[in-house]
């Protein structure tokens, strides 16, 4: 099929390209920048560059391109992780809310008769069972930073999926691990772990699911193929909670334990809502994307996968 993939030099769009090509799908891959596209073109796609906050631009790339399944799979996330910083989602949070709306009129225009998206697996409410599924409740009222980010997720969703104009998919992907993610042994959270200031928080309790970005990838390309919509969990079989997955992965990294701090002095030094996730967060179970995407992760579990971090 002829597939667009909107973000194709990030860390996700990079291996989904990779594979649609190699199943021999058409793919068009767009790119902010022009430095960027000569990877596209390495890859067997052919390279757009494109400002995704530009909607002349976002309509004239996709009717270009003509394709029958669009995917979006763009984020605009610093490479430091900084959660305190009010400003710190406002770029990614633009780019999923008038980016996300850009490609959904866009792909209206042009016909799409499939459209993909990426979200957030550990955006559920913070309360009942430990591993939610697709059709629990999210959390709309999140304060702060969290909370824009997590509204501008939710409301993109909706756009998608209330769209009569095509199939709508929200891909809900993990805490991403793998090249180029915060958790890359020299990425933000990878260098943290390093120097023991990612700290076992509290009980430990909060409970997080993840997916490395080859699986998040394949998600992707199976959602093309499959005649399934609405809302997946793309996650891998483990969902763990911070006190048990932590140590497993500073061992990875050739660090020491992680140190363990109380509740109250994490709000102060990372902020109430980062300190509660770490005791509060819920975690995400796959079943529906093996049941009816037919995706299976080849990294089963984080303990697989981190082992290959470093």
């Amino acid at each position: 099929m002829k597939v667009f993939v909107a973000g194709a030099t990030g860390a996700i769009g990079r291996p989904l390209v990779r594979q649609l090509v190699a199943a021999g799908h058409d793919v068009t891959g767009t790119t902010r920048s022009e430095s960027r596209a000569g990877a596209i073109e390495s890859a067997g796609a052919k390279p757009i560059v494109c400002d995704a906050l530009d909607a002349d631009s976002v309509l004239k790339a996709v009717a270009d391109a003509s394709p029958e399944v669009l995917i979006n799979q763009l984020t605009s996330l610093p490479k430091e992780y900084k959660p305190k910083d009010p400003d710190f989602y406002v770029q990614n949070n633009l780019i999923r809310s008038k980016g996300g709306h850009n490609l959904v009129e866009a792909a209206k225009s042009a016909g799409v008769g499939r459209f993909i998206t990426q979200s957030l697996s550990f955006m559920y409410r913070q309360e009942g069972n430990w591993v939610k599924t697709e059709d629990e409740p999210v959390e709309e009222t999140a304060p702060d930073s969290f909370g824009d980010s997590f509204r501008s997720m939710i409301g993109h969703e909706r756009e998608v999926l209330g769209a009569r104009e095509f199939q709508g998919i929200c891909l809900r992907y993990g805490f991403l691990y793998g090249p180029d993610t915060w958790y890359a042994a020299d990425g933000t959270t990878g260098l943290e772990v390093k120097q023991r200031k990612f700290p076992v928080v509290g009980a430990g309790t909060g409970t997080f699911s993840f997916v490395h970005v080859e699986d998040a990838a394949s998600a992707a390309a199976r959602a093309v193929e499959s005649s399934a919509g609405g809302i997946y969990n793309v996650v891998d079989d483990e969902p763990a909670a911070l006190k048990d997955w932590l140590p497993v992965y500073a061992s990875a990294l050739g660090a020491k334990p992680p140190r363990h701090v109380p509740l109250w002095l994490a709000k102060l030094v990372a902020g109430k809502p980062t300190a509660m996730s770490a005791v509060e967060m819920r975690g995400a179970s796959n079943a529906r994307a093996k049941d009816q995407l037919g995706w299976k992760p080849k990294y089963a579990s984080w303990r697989q996968g981190f082992s290959e971090v470093s």
